[in-house]
């Protein structure tokens, strides 16, 4: 008599796909590729912090930009994973397994594709974290995550699905590369189509994109890798025609609208916040509005010093392009990592002597005269002198005869300006300031 043992009846799922998926989540390669994905994110941020730290603009640009590593890296690890069951020699005893190719295939990929997805998101929400203490104005730029959390996710299956086919141990490595070297040349195709694909294009500061950009990227890069697994693990094959032609849509959309549809600058960038009580105005760009105190406190000596001075421009202003007929340029803030890092200015009596050489405004004089640049290096170092201005007299000193004789004058300009009583020199500063921006030296007065 042969004794039939009966297996005790199990709740709904126990041997289906929701074990074997959680396990998958839970432990093996998926949790080291999400993990590997997060740090390479981190390292490639932290190495460029002074650069973005500050600015949520930057932020998501340098964020967005670090794509063009870890895309890669996500189809190099949906790679090694496709073909783990062959490396373990196991895949005829997955194919005695009830689930069809399409559920083993997913069981597979998808724990490694949330792990890629989820790794980039921490990492990009940290940076969004690290930025917001030193936010110098604007809001948190967060337009383009979601596409490029979808893009990881695509780029992992897909890679899958080329481990899959492909029988080498190379294979993971060897996508990685092509892939780098596929994006590379997509961004660098300026004029080319190829580039409103890439979902790793750099996008710069001042630009936005359109609001349905992003969703239409999502729906290119997700309906590709779709229509691949499809293609390789469904049953009825043709199935892989509904995401393709999503995909094709999505991707005619984006090369139809073109890089001026797609893309459109930065309201902000025109916009400026003044502090309207000095002389002249101080204003810089809506998107740093918080620097604008520290600003106006590096300038505070020149303008205290032209109260009541006459011919100076209305104010200095920070918007793209060259300033109108009674402004001067303010010196540049951005980009990050030079003027500001981390929300601070890093060398405030450097950014005034900044400021002075925009008021007098003779970069495009080709040749001057000696009574003119002495005018100029008087008024510079009665404003806002260099902070190496005595290392630089230091060196004339010890120069030549012609050398010390020039140093001589200037030091003698430069103590008649500051002899002078207040009325004649805001006099002299009038007539001075008459002639900024002017090459023909008639109109500088002696001094």
């Amino acid at each position: 008599m042969t004794l039939v043992r009966e297996v005790p009846r199990t709740r709904r799922g126990a041997f289906g796909p929701a074990r074997p998926l959680r396990a998958e989540t839970l432990r093996g390669f998926a949790p080291a590729a999400g993990v590997a994905v997060l740090l390479t994110t981190a390292v490639l941020l932290a190495g460029s912090a002074e650069q973005w730290q500050g600015g949520w603009a930057e932020t998501r640009s340098r964020t967005h930009e670090a794509l063009l590593i870890v895309l890669p890296l996500a189809a190099a690890a949906g790679c090694r994973q496709g073909g783990r069951e062959r490396r373990r020699r196991t895949e005829e005893l997955w194919a005695t397994v009830a689930r069809g190719p399409l559920a083993r295939f997913l069981v597979s990929a998808l724990p490694v594709a949330l792990w890629v997805a989820a790794g980039y998101a921490v990492a990009a929400a940290g940076a969004l974290l690290a930025t917001w203490p030193y936010a110098t104005g604007d809001r948190p730029g967060t337009d383009l995550l979601p596409a490029d959390v979808v893009a990881l996710a695509a780029a992992s299956v897909a890679g899958q699905v080329v481990g899959r086919l492909v029988a080498w141990r190379p294979a993971a490595p060897l996508l990685a590369v092509a892939g780098f070297v596929a994006l590379g040349l997509a961004e660098d195709a300026r004029g080319g189509s190829g580039r409103l694909l890439n979902p790793a294009f750099p996008v710069g500061v001042g630009t936005v994109p359109v609001p349905w950009q992003p969703v239409a990227m999502a729906v290119w890069v997700s309906g590709a890798a779709a229509a691949a697994v499809l293609a390789y693990a469904a049953r009825r094959r043709w199935a892989a025609l509904l995401p393709l032609a999503a995909a094709l849509t999505a991707g005619a959309l984006l090369v139809r609208a073109g890089n001026d549809g797609l893309w459109h600058a930065d309201p902000a960038r025109d916009r400026q916040v003044c502090d309207t009580s000095t002389t002249p105005q101080v204003c810089v760009n809506a998107r740093n509005a918080r620097l604008l105190p520290q600003v106006a406190d590096a300038l505070s000596g020149i303008t205290g010093r032209l109260e009541g001075v006459r011919n100076l421009p209305v104010r200095f202003e920070d918007r793209p392009g060259d300033p109108g007929r009674d402004e001067a340029e303010l010196p540049m803030l951005t980009p990050f990592g030079w003027s500001v890092v981390r929300g601070r200015l890093t060398d405030p009596e450097q950014y005034a002597w900044e400021a002075v050489q925009a008021l007098q405004a003779r970069g495009d004089c080709d040749r001057l005269q000696a009574r003119v640049h002495r005018a100029d290096d008087a008024v510079t170092h009665y404003l806002a002198p260099n902070p190496l201005q005595e290392d630089f007299d230091e060196h004339d000193a010890g120069g030549d005869e012609a050398r010390r004789a020039e140093l001589g004058e200037r030091r003698a300009a430069r103590a008649r300006l500051a002899s002078m009583g207040e009325d004649e020199r805001r006099e002299w500063l009038s007539a001075y300031f008459a002639s900024a921006g002017d090459c023909d030296p008639s109109g500088v007065p002696d001094l």
